[in-house]
Parts: C-alpha cells; structure tokens; sequence
C-alpha cells in the first residue's frame, strides 16, 4: 500500500476531503481531520510497522491504520464508492489530467485516519514512539535481534507478535517466519542461540520482503487488497497459515497442527519445527 501512495498519491495536492463515519476520525473528530488536509500536498509516503505515514508539505502527517479490515484505494473520480467508504480524500489532476479519489474503506470500523503535526506526533499518535524496529525500513540485525530476545519469557511467537519489539509482523507472517527458521511457536526467546537467531533473522527478512513483493496475502474473505483494489498472491507462498490438517509442502511427511497461542491462531509442522 505504501508503494502504491508513493506511486499514484505522493506529488498530488488533497483539494477536499469528506468524512461520512466519525468513528474512522475519532481520535480528533470530522472537522480536525479535514482543516488538516484540504489543500496540503503528499510529499512521501512512509511505513512503520502497520502504520500508514504520509507527509504533507504543511508540516503535518497524515497517518492511516488499517486495523482488521481497512483498506486504502486510489480510483476514478467518478468511480462508484464501495460501501464502507468512511474518508474521501479528492486528488489534485495527475500529469495527464486524470482525476482520482483516495478512499479510506472500513467495514469493521477498527481502523483510523489520524492528522498531526509533526511536533504533536507524541500527543497525538504516542504510539509511533513505543513501536521496535521495522525490519523493512530500519533494518534489523543479529545483535539488535539479540538484544530484543535477551531475557525474554513466554513464547517466541508472541514475542514477534508484539510490534513494541519487532514492528509490522502479524500472525500471518509470524507462522511462515517461524516455519522457515524451523523454530516452535512456544520455544523460549532467551535460549535461542547465535546460530538459531540467525536463521530466524534470515526468515523475518525473507518472509516480509517477498510478500511486499507479492503484494502480500488476500485470504479468502478477501478484505486486504492493494491500492489498486487488486488482490495480492503472496497467499500461494503460505507453507503453513491456514492450512492446518494438510501435508506439510517442506517436508512432505508431516501434517500441519494448529494450536492458539497468545490468543491467535497458529499453524506449525511438527516435524519441520523443533
């Protein structure tokens, strides 16, 4: 998605915004969101973790979580809205004059639409502050992946779901992750040794780059799609999410089990994972 602003949004000047559900702008309400945009310009688009970030040439931030089932999709100006169009953001003409519409779409209503000064970030969206590391945008290496797991309890999986460590890794890619570097859900962050961390890190970096790559994954119910409203195929890459009673597609001998840890569901092959 963050490609996709960057490609068909940044450059282009929001000339006026609508806002039809008050609960995707709770955090400042209707009026905040829409003095904050109307007639600023997108400068870059950016991400952390799960996290949206557009700068704007005013000085502010215009910042989008997704949440369960938002999406972001830039159309035709005289396109027809899906429902659960909660933001409408009308783009200045592109360089063929062409007029488009980005809309915040949410059926859940979980997600947010926030607009900030940059100065304001740690009143306004505190949260940024407390996110680790993104792996995509800020690197992530052995001994930062070190210091992250050193005296860690709990579980492994639960410790990549917690975005105030590693920030942008959700129970999909938890599972895939865990599978490449061959590691058990429940193993103990702190005893992993240099070797073991390695491969991990080696999973998070290929796990996460390649499904950017292949414009992540749209399950069945088909909610996540691209800016473009196209789906993603990075799905036809699971080895194990959501495929639990199946023969594992790595070692061909075992069936992949599932189990729910730190409250989601997770899928693992017993035989490839220790």
């Amino acid at each position: 998605m963050r490609r996709g602003i960057e490609r068909r949004a940044v450059g282009r000047v929001i000339e006026r915004v609508e806002v039809f559900r008050e609960r995707t702008v709770r955090r400042q309400g209707r009026e905040a969101v829409i003095d904050g945009l109307t007639g600023t310009r997108l400068i870059a688009a950016r991400r952390h973790g799960k996290y949206l970030l557009c700068d704007l040439d005013s000085g502010g931030v215009l910042m989008m979580h997704l949440r369960m089932s938002g999406r972001v999709l830039v159309a035709d100006a005289d396109s027809a809205r899906p429902p659960h169009t909660h933001v409408v953001m009308h783009l200045s003409p592109d360089k063929n004059g062409a007029r488009h519409e980005m809309w915040f779409v949410d059926p859940r209503t979980f997600g947010e639409v926030v607009v900030f000064d940059r100065d304001d970030q740690q009143r306004v969206a505190p949260e940024l502050g407390r996110l680790g590391p993104d792996p995509i945008v800020d690197g992530l290496d052995e001994a930062t992946l070190a210091s992250i797991l050193r005296g860690r309890r709990g579980n492994l999986k639960a410790l990549l779901l917690d975005q105030r460590r590693i920030a942008g890794i959700g129970n999909i890619y938890a599972d895939e992750i865990l599978h490449r570097a061959r590691l058990r859900h429940d193993r103990l962050p702190s005893r992993l040794n240099a070797s073991t961390r390695n491969r991990l890190l080696e999973a998070i970096h290929y796990v996460l780059s390649d499904a950017v790559e292949k414009g992540g994954s749209t399950l069945d119910d088909t909610q996540y799609v691209g800016i473009d409203g196209e789906p993603g195929w990075f799905q036809t890459e699971h080895r194990v999410y959501d495929r639990a009673g199946e023969r594992c597609l790595t070692c061909r001998t075992g069936t992949i089990l599932r189990r729910v840890v730190a409250g989601r569901s997770t899928c693992f092959c017993p035989r490839c994972q220790h």
